[in-house]
């Protein structure tokens, strides 16, 4: 108790040394958003990255006037100009990048969305003028798309969001220019005759000695919303996007050959083959409709390589699926209770999204021939299936309340053909009541269901249990420090089935504060901040699971750089034992040429070993090192080193290593490899229960990809796995090789 004192006295301390040497906040002049005309053409304009045609002549130009990053609104060392127009059926956009020193401009080949660290420019888009959501389009000099959607509610960024749109870039002998053309189709907006009003930022990223970004209005750093500060640009009289109306076939093949360790060779399996169908229809210019019938949900990438030794709760694995990826913003909330993964084998989805007026709706349906469980704990969470189909419903409805709050409603159903069945309702809400000051809460019911023989499997209630889950979090954001504040609880009995919520039966506060100082012109640095924060975590008996002090230090540098160290001291309960743990981290990362890239995080200090309930020593590494060598090539190394050690020796030493290769032949087309190889060395003797001294896995993948467009492509692949124990050698215990063809017919 006297730690947990003294602790707290420290983060007072800290808190009041901060707050006390914070200099008088920035505070931007008052400014109106700037009010831009965007003339239509009626004259053809060819996407080549070629500015010579007359609409280009006759548009609208908007010049990037304001450096932000790391400057402060300050003038941009590079001058830039986007220019804009529409016909009836398309939105144009150009941009003329000019630089001092062209030679230093980088721009690679890529797959898309996978240009950044190249120079970019582009628009972010709020059709809606209701400044909260918006569309962002960007594009390197060779023209390598990368589309987002960014909610300004959450905070978050959309990176699996693709629209259909046609770009091209060239380098010139003094920069570079990029054309930009957009459908409407691809659009959401206001369903409108007249003219409409729409919220803009037109940006380019110059990433040089340090990461600069330069846009068309000033920002201010304690206004903690993005949107809201967007320029206005009118006109687009008369606009509609048509029938929208795109089918999207598929055909898929495969063979998969298996054998079980200790079986002489491969069992050869069956060739199969499937067809499916995804349509998209804007119902309206703002409801969108998705289906899918008999979909191919197979993924063409591999998960990124995570160690699941000595983890006490279930790794996360982020959603790649196209069907649920599109309008997945939609259904995010404080807690991750809609997490699709969760849906393994669906055989149709239906999904509609979109927007009218101050209501926004989100629904989608689907059936899934496997029932996969995440049973959450206090200590420990568990993984378990029922071999039955389950049908799964989710409604999602949310209004914009007041200029930047909004309140919304959100019920998830899930039923199995037995005796399983999960529902989860209840509301969430933002308020932003200051610039810099937002209030987040959600509070959540569930009703569950398991099969009797699982709950009592799983030591889960028999019939029907319900409980609650409900979170509230304070955020302060400015231009001298940040602090923030949040309690959440949820129910031993709370079952979220439909998301990824691991910890159950907790009660959770947490408390930090952080002072951050901006670089000026001449500074080695541009950004420092130093913070602390403070919290507990008890399950819902009262039982102490956590108690922990943080306090951390972070700049960023110049080539690039971004460094940070973190100090923490805890008391942690498992299993009926308490623990007094400490531990240091270091995170550093450079780019010490626009090609190469180095990063490394290090961890040391006390951890538990869960198996065993005893203290351990943990020494985690992991680097990571890229290298564009040339347009063309992309070469990346990712490794993670693992020790525990405990009383009597070393437990256990895990090498996770992934190496991957990308080779791109132009903005279509590309091939790629992936190696991922673990091996785990363990002491048996140190161990309650049987294991291996050693065990080895391996997983390599090979793929050709040619995209026409986001949604026509043709995938084909080869991967295998090999395993190894005490008892046999790395052998190969499966291959498979793959083809995906899709195409989209829009009318």
């Amino acid at each position: 108790m006297r730690s947990s004192r003294r602790q707290l006295r420290a983060v007072a301390r800290l808190a009041a040394w901060l707050l006390a040497g914070a200099a008088p906040g920035f505070a931007a002049a008052e400014r109106s958003p700037a009010h831009h005309a965007v003339p239509p053409t009626e004259d053809a304009i060819t996407v080549d990255g070629r500015l010579d045609e007359k609409a280009w002549r006759d548009a609208l130009v908007v010049t990037l006037d304001y450096e932000v990053r790391p400057g402060e609104n300050t003038t941009p060392p590079a001058r830039t100009e986007m220019l804009v127009t529409h016909d009836r059926r398309q939105l144009y956009v150009a941009f003329r990048a000019h630089d001092p020193d062209p030679e230093a401009i980088r721009a690679r080949l890529a797959d898309r969305d996978q240009a950044w660290g190249d120079d970019i420019v582009g628009i972010t888009i709020d059709t809606f003028n209701d400044e909260r959501r918006a569309f962002e389009f960007w594009v390197n000099p060779l023209g390598v798309q990368l589309d987002l959607f960014y909610d300004d509610l959450s905070g978050s960024e959309d990176s699996s969001w693709d629209a259909l749109w046609e770009s091209a870039g060239r380098l010139t002998d003094g920069g570079f220019e990029v054309e930009m053309a957009i459908p409407f189709s691809s659009l959401r907006f206001p369903k409108s005759s007249g003219p409409q009003t729409w919220g803009f930022d037109a940006i380019r990223f110059w990433p040089r000695d340090r990461d600069y970004s330069f846009r068309s209005q000033p920002q201010d750093r304690d206004r903690s919303c993005y949107v809201c500060q967007f320029s206005k640009m009118t006109g687009f009289a008369g606009i509609s996007p048509g029938r929208n109306l795109e089918l999207n076939p598929t055909l898929t093949g495969g063979r998969t050959d298996r054998r079980e360790l200790g079986e002489p060779e491969l069992e050869a399996g069956s060739a199969d083959g499937d067809a499916g169908l995804t349509v998209r229809w804007g119902l309206t210019p703002n409801l969108t409709l998705d289906a899918t019938l008999n979909p191919d949900f197979s993924q063409v990438e591999a998960d990124v390589a995570q160690l699941e030794v000595n983890n006490q709760f279930a790794l996360f694995f982020p959603e790649k699926r196209p069907f649920f990826l599109e309008g997945a913003d939609f259904f995010q909330t404080p807690f991750n209770v809609v997490h699709t993964r969760q849906i393994a084998d669906p055989d149709f989805g239906l999904k509609l999204t979109g927007k009218q007026g101050k209501n926004a709706i989100g629904v989608f349906v689907a059936e899934d021939a496997t029932t996969n469980l995440l049973i959450p704990g206090s200590q420990g969470s568990r993984l378990a299936s029922i071999a039955e189909e389950n049908a799964v419903a989710v409604l999602r409805l949310r209004r914009d309340v007041g200029k930047n709050s909004a309140i919304g409603l959100l019920v998830t159903d899930r039923q199995g053909q037995g005796r399983y069945e999960n529902r989860v309702a209840g509301i969430d809400g933002l308020f932003r009541f200051t610039d810099s000051d937002n209030l987040r809460f959600q509070f959540l019911g569930s009703q569950t269901r398991y099969p009797d023989e699982l709950a009592r499997q799983l030591g889960q209630p028999q019939g029907d249990f319900d409980d609650v889950a409900y979170r509230l979090a304070y955020r302060h954001n400015s231009r001298g420090w940040n602090g923030y504040a949040t309690y959440e609880s949820i129910g031993t009995d709370f079952r979220a089935d439909l998301g990824f919520m691991p910890r159950g039966d907790r009660s959770f506060w947490v408390a930090g504060i952080e002072r951050q100082w901006w670089g000026e012109e001449g500074d080695f640095w541009s950004r420092l901040w130093v913070g602390s924060d403070y919290d507990v975590t008890e399950d819902q008996s009262g039982q102490l699971l956590e108690r922990e002090f943080e306090t951390w230090g972070s700049l960023l540098g110049p080539l690039q750089s971004f460094a940070s160290v973190r100090y923490g001291r805890r008391e942690r309960f498992f299993n009926g034992r308490s623990f007094e743990e400490s531990f240091r981290q270091i995170y550093f990362e450079l780019r010490p040429t626009g090609d190469v890239f180095f990063g490394m995080f290090a961890r040391r200090g006390d951890n538990i070993d869960f198996a065993g309930t005893r203290p351990g020593k943990q020494l985690l590494l992991e680097p990571q090192v890229r290298w564009n060598a040339g347009i063309r090539l992309k070469l990346s190394l990712n490794h993670t080193f693992d020790r525990l050690d405990v009383d009597g020796g070393t437990l256990f030493t895990a090498n996770l290593s992934e190496v991957r290769a990308v080779y791109q032949f132009n903005r279509r087309m590309f091939v790629r490899l992936i190696s991922q190889f673990l091996d785990l060395e363990r002491d048996p003797s140190l161990y309650a229960f049987p294991v291996d001294a050693r065990s080895q896995d391996l997983l390599n993948e090979l793929l050709v990809s040619y995209k026409l467009n986001a949604r026509t492509a043709f995938f084909a692949g080869y991967s295998d796995n090999y395993r190894s124990d005490d008892r046999f050698d790395l052998v190969q215990t499966n291959r498979t090789l793959f083809m995906k063809i899709g195409y989209a017919w829009v009318m």
